[in-house]
Parts: structure tokens; sequence; C-alpha cells
């Protein structure tokens, strides 16, 4: 279970929101190294069908096959907080037929996993970034709170009563309702699932009463009133829902939390393959119809060269790192 941990160390997570980031120009064309890919392309996703890293590898794998001439064939292999599909992608053969989406996520594992079977900054080629989004706060539409403000008088009023769901413990979902937890001065309960996908099932069914889930996964599910939004989690307010206030606005000053998403290969991927799905992947985001797909969902899309991606990747995992250890934050 996850260690308590003091204030101090909640608002330094305030901190590890991405700034500006500097950037060399993304490709978006490059030489196609021989023949590949003259078969279809293992897409690996870490997680349970339904959550934000599969709606998006779904969208941009779709486009991205256009390109390639070959179709990316989903393969979701949940469990282990990402940590299973994550290790195939990092023992794959460097041919190109075994990629991955994944998000901001797998940089905490490599801290809260004393002994992971892969380096997460050497054994891994980062590829493209894809874009970056806020969560939501939702909760179930039986909950006696409309607001970020009522919930919060709601959980002081009754200590550890309101139940929150995530994709597993130490999870960016998780992570998430601790700093508002932190901020906020209120106790939850945690409910950890093995993916984000059938936390909001279950939020969406009264099993358990909110979660802070990513803007894709929830979009729909607000428009169509199985959950009621209280805030986004960024900065700004999303595009997407430009009436919903951000959760700093509503009530906890402060609260700040983005995550990225990416698409990686194994480290064993020659240059010249990283560079053609790099100029695939930029390509597939430069598209208009996508690109307003994405947007509606809550994503910005944030197009970066292969070895910008790379340094995102290694700071996320020494900035996630010390804040994971200062607040004694174990996964079991």
């Amino acid at each position: 279970m996850l260690r308590t941990f003091s204030l101090s160390c909640a608002a330094s997570f305030v901190l590890l929101v991405p700034s500006a980031r500097a950037q060399s120009t993304p490709p978006t064309d490059a030489p196609k190294p021989g023949a590949y890919p003259d078969k279809p392309i293992r897409f690996m996703i870490p997680f349970a069908p339904g959550g934000t890293t599969d709606l998006i590898a779904r969208m941009v794998g779709q486009e991205m096959s256009r390109s390639l001439g070959q179709p990316l064939v989903i393969d979701n292999r949940g469990g282990g907080g990402g940590t299973i599909a994550t290790d195939i992608v990092a023992k794959a053969a460097g041919d190109g037929y075994t990629l991955m989406m994944n998000h901001q996520g797998m940089t905490f594992n490599a801290t809260l996993y004393t002994k992971l079977p892969y380096d997460t900054v050497n054994d891994f080629a980062a590829i493209a970034m894809v874009g970056t989004t806020p969560n939501v706060m939702v909760v179930n539409p039986g909950l006696a709170a409309k607001s970020v403000k009522e919930l919060v008088a709601l959980a002081k009023s009754k200590p550890n009563g309101i139940n929150y769901g995530t994709g597993g413990v130490g999870s960016s979902a998780h992570l998430a309702v601790e700093l508002f937890v932190r901020l906020a001065g209120v106790q939850l309960q945690h409910v950890p699932y093995k993916g984000a996908g059938p936390a909001l099932t279950d939020t969406i069914g009264g099993q358990i009463q909110m979660m802070i889930a990513t803007m894709p996964a929830a979009a729909g599910h607000i428009r169509g009133n199985r959950l009621r939004a209280l805030g986004v989690s960024g900065a700004k307010k999303s595009p997407a829902f430009p009436e919903l206030p951000t959760i700093a606005e509503a009530g906890v000053p402060g609260y700040d939390y983005t995550t990225w998403y990416g698409v990686l290969g194994p480290k064993a991927l020659p240059r010249a393959t990283v560079q053609y799905l790099a100029a695939v992947t930029n390509k597939a985001l430069s598209q208009k119809e996508l690109r307003d797909k994405l947007s509606q969902q809550g994503m910005e899309v944030e197009l970066m060269a292969p070895e910008k991606f790379a340094a995102v990747l290694k700071n996320d995992v020494a900035r996630w790192g010390k804040i994971i250890r200062e607040a004694g934050i174990k996964a079991e």
C-alpha cells in the first residue's frame, strides 16, 4: 500500500509539470529502411482495453498504418503497473515489428519497483512523443458533490468514506489523487484496479465514487452524463471542456498534474528505423482529422524529435524518482 507522506512532499509535485521543452525540428519524412515493414507490426499497450493509452494507440495506430502500408496490431498486456508489456518490448528484436504506446507512468515505475527486469532509460528507443493531456476529476452522478469544494467538504465530513479507483498502486491516477489528498487535507479510500479502464467502469457503475481519469477516457462518459466532471487537473482549462474549472481554481490552490504519451521500441532498433517510425508518427499527428479527434478528447498534440523525447524520458525518471523516494511510495 501507499505510505503516508507530508504536505511538503506533496507540494513538490506541483513542480513536476513539464515546462516548455526545447525541441529540434521533429521529422515528418525519412527514408524507408529497405522493405520494412513487410508484415503487421505488434503494437503493445501495457494496460487493459478502454483506458486512455489504449484509445490513443488505436487512433494514432490507425493513421500510422496508412503510411506504413501494414496494420499495427494492438496487443493489450495489462498487469504489473504496465511493466509486463514494457518488458516484452525491452527484450524484443530490433527489427521494428514490436512497438509500444506508453505514458509517463513508465518513469514512475523506474523507482516504484526495486527489481524491474529492464532499464527504463537505457533499454528503449524513444521514437515520438504523441502529446500531453490533463486528467479530469470525475464522480459518480449519485455522489452528493457537484463541485471540488463540495467534494472536499464531503470528504472531510466522512474520512475514508469516499472510494476512489486507479489503475493500480503507484499508477498515474494514484499519484494524481494522492497529490489532491495531501493538498486538500482529506482522506479517501484507495481501490486499485488492474487498469484505469475497469476503474472508470466501476465509477460509472457506482461501485466506487470517484477517480482522476485521463481526459480521453472520460470525455465521452462526461458528455453522456454517465460521469460528473468537477475539474481538470492541469494548470489551464481544457479546450474539450472550456466551461470546466481547473482543480486549482475550484478550491485546491497549487494543484497541477498532466501526463505525456509516446511511441517507443526496443533499444536494438537501428537509428534509420527509429527516424522512419518517428517520421511516420509525426506525419500521422500532423493530419488535421486526427489532431481534431485527439483535441476533442482533451489531448494537446506535441511533435518531438526522438532525441528530445529520449531526454524527457530520462529527466522524468530522475525527477519522479526523487519525489517518490521522498514520499515513501512503494508498489506491492
